[in-house]
């Protein structure tokens, strides 16, 4: 009975009492939640830089493709030095891009795709017939012959912040049609 009558004084001492009482200690309650809060703050504005950062560069490699699907005559390695560099100043990345540059058609006879030609700037390969002889499900469905653009960028990016966001590259592939002309010819046409 004695320890009921203590166990209610204590329930009750809680509910009246501490329940009521306003004399904390602010910078106790602030020293606990200022880290975390500071830490949330950091944390969206890298994860926002980050898809700003992304969304950049997605358009620029549309700005780019587009361009490159509008030339009529043969293309050279100065006009890819040039693209590179012009994809490197839209998204502040200077000298941190990889870049390669395909034109691939579709063979429906074999329902395969092909190279024309590919051109890289940075430190990947060219693609080959046999890395595109079936991306169906990465190219567009299209008729027989007909070709596309391929641009595909690689970037460094580094978070402004270590709140935990592991994006490391930013990648773009992006593919489309001559516009004005069944092909874009790279040093010359055959």
């Amino acid at each position: 009975m004695a320890n009921k009558s203590t166990l209610q004084r204590c329930l009750n001492w809680v509910r009246c009492d501490f329940a009521r009482r306003e004399d904390g200690t602010v910078a106790v309650e602030a020293m606990l939640v200022m880290p975390v809060m500071f830490w949330a703050y950091l944390s969206v504005f890298a994860i926002h830089d980050a898809y700003r950062t992304y969304g950049m560069h997605q358009k620029a490699a549309y700005s780019i493709g587009d361009a490159i699907s509008r030339e009529t005559v043969p293309i050279d390695n100065a006009y890819f030095d040039g693209t590179r560099d012009m994809f490197e100043y839209l998204t502040h990345s200077q000298g941190q891009t990889d870049m390669r540059i395909s034109q691939i058609w579709y063979d429906a006879v074999n329902d395969e795709y092909r190279r024309d030609w590919s051109e890289v700037r940075g430190n990947i390969a060219a693609l080959t017939d046999a890395e595109v002889l079936n991306w169906h499900n990465k190219l567009p469905i299209m008729l027989g012959n007909e070709r596309v653009v391929l641009l595909e960028t690689w970037s460094n990016y580094d978070p402004p912040f270590e709140t935990g966001l592991t994006v490391d590259e930013i990648r773009t592939f992006v593919f489309t049609r001559p516009r004005y002309a069944p092909v874009v010819c790279f040093d010359a046409c055959n």
